[in-house]
This record gives C-alpha cells, sequence and structure tokens, in this order.
C-alpha cells in the first residue's frame, strides 16, 4: 500500500467499455507528514475520495481486488481515505 494524495481528476470520455463508471484521480506518492514525494499515479477511486485528500493506495494485482475494480483493467485503486496518521506516539497528520 501506498500513502498518497490526489491531487487531480482524469476525464478519458473514450476508454475500455469495463472503465465505465469509474472515477479516475492523479494522486502523487506523500510521506507521513503528507509532503508529495513520488511521481504522479492514475488510480480508480473505489471509495468517493476528492482533490487535496491523503489516501491509501493498492497498486498491481491487488488494485483488482475491490468491489468497484473487481475483473476491471486498473493497476491502482484509491481504497480508504486517511482520517489521521500516527507514527510512534506522534500524530504526523490528521484531516
Amino acid at each position: 500500500m501506498l500513502i498518497a494524495r490526489v491531487t487531480g481528476t482524469l476525464v478519458a470520455s473514450r476508454k475500455e467499455p469495463t472503465l465505465d463508471g469509474l472515477k479516475l484521480l492523479v494522486v502523487r506518492g506523500c510521506d507521513v507528514h503528507g509532503d508529495p514525494t513520488g511521481a504522479p499515479l492514475v488510480a480508480a477511486d473505489a471509495v468517493g475520495a476528492g482533490v487535496g485528500e491523503v489516501v491509501l493506495v493498492a497498486a498491481g494485482s491487488s488494485a483488482r481486488q475491490t468491489e468497484a475494480t473487481k475483473d476491471r483493467p486498473v493497476d491502482a485503486v484509491i481504497m480508504a481515505i486517511v482520517d489521521a496518521l500516527d507514527v510512534g506516539a506522534e500524530t504526523t497528520f490528521k484531516k
């Protein structure tokens, strides 16, 4: 799993029919404080995330194991919206 921040949306009017109905969001990996660390990535949204939110992303074959993405050609899925992140005794991120 990857901690990431949603940075944008992707709209594709022509796509593989099995992707119809999926919201596609642009995410960028981030550290435990929510600061960007990685390159942008497109992920299918399974939980109703929005721009600016910190989320958990599953990639690879695991991305096709949610209710929303089962048997669909996706390589990354947003599967949770992060409310708080604690590292040790410190809360490093809070929504």
